[in-house]
């Protein structure tokens, strides 16, 4: 694996305790009755988007899931307007009317997060399909659960792409479940990432607590997109720390088999490590990151709680664009 330098190191570690800590409050706020319907946290598996963000232009694009906020964190949302959505916001992303489940900011390339499963996925092929039609090296990525491994649009969409070598990358995240139903017992395969090959198309299996890991990964299959080479399939193994979503019973799993991930093969315990060990890092930076990160998470609610309320829809204008 090739060295991080000590500004790349960094950063990850910076975006990855960006997600957890907006999460926590996110988490905070639902508790406290500030956001309506419900919230999927992505705690425990940043190592994944902000490995493969990281390799993102601005002009790159993304989909997203339900669990999207490591995305658009990744991505360089702004938290401030997140939490304004989440809150139901006129400041939020979109205008406080979409919710935990919908942000999108095409400034970004993000476009946007999908609560249907594996919804994403084709409209990121379409966007990758823009890029070869243009003639751009742009890039795009859809990023899954297991869940959406086994819908019918990722098929299609990966047969399409190789065929095309459509410059798209295809990231299943495995969490071990797709809302309650164990990945074991889902999948005919332990190593999801062998179904790349019925479509003639590289398949990678990540170890997606270490951010190091899909960095490394994605750069290739990031270079690879963009010289014309076609898609990758990776499969980073991960796992969510709450359940599939704010009050779920989480009956399917026991709380050792929680315990055991937090403390074995937490992401951010494990940048931590290495940025340490490889003198990338002392603790006191580390610290100094984490109170910069503390401080950017509470004006961000500070900046969602004090904008008005979403206001009604009107038409036609903000159903179709002028």
């Amino acid at each position: 694996m090739s060295a991080l330098d000590r500004a790349t190191a960094l950063e990850l570690y910076r975006v990855m305790r960006t997600i957890r800590q907006f999460e926590a409050r996110a988490v905070q706020l639902f508790g406290e009755n500030k956001i309506w319907g419900t919230i999927h946290s992505y705690a425990g598996q940043e190592g994944v988007a902000v490995g493969v963000c990281a390799h993102l232009r601005d002009d790159d694009w993304i989909t997203s899931t339900h669990r999207g906020h490591g995305h658009c964190i990744a991505k360089g949302a702004d938290v401030g307007r997140m939490f304004a959505e989440l809150l139901g916001r006129e400041t939020g992303y979109c205008r406080g009317r979409g919710g935990s489940m919908h942000i999108a900011d095409t400034s970004k390339g993000n476009l946007g997060a999908n609560g249907i499963v594996g919804g994403g996925i084709p409209i990121a092929t379409g966007a990758a399909l823009t890029a070869t039609y243009t003639g751009s090296d742009r890039v795009a990525v859809s990023f899954f659960g297991d869940g959406g491994a086994n819908q019918g649009t990722l098929h299609e969409s990966m047969n399409l792409a190789a065929i095309w070598k459509l410059p798209v990358l295809f990231v299943c995240e495995n969490n071990q479940y797709a809302e309650t139903n164990p990945v074991k017992d889902a999948f005919a395969v332990e190593d999801i990432s062998l179904r790349a090959a019925g479509y003639g198309m590289p398949g990678v299996r990540v170890n997606g607590q270490d951010v190091r890991e899909t960095y490394r990964v994605a750069a290739d299959a990031v270079a690879r997109a963009r010289s014309g080479l076609g898609p990758t399939f990776i499969v980073a193994e991960t796992y969510r720390y709450e359940g599939h979503y704010y009050g779920d019973p989480q009956v399917y799993r026991t709380k050792d088999e929680i315990e055991d991930w937090r403390a074995k093969r937490d992401p951010l315990v494990i940048a931590r490590t290495w940025l340490t060990t490889d003198r990338l890092a002392s603790e006191a930076d580390l610290a100094r990151v984490d109170r910069e990160v503390d401080a950017e998470i509470e004006k961000g609610v500070a900046f969602a709680e004090a904008g008005e309320p979403a206001s009604p829809i009107r038409l036609p204008e903000d159903v179709y664009a002028g």
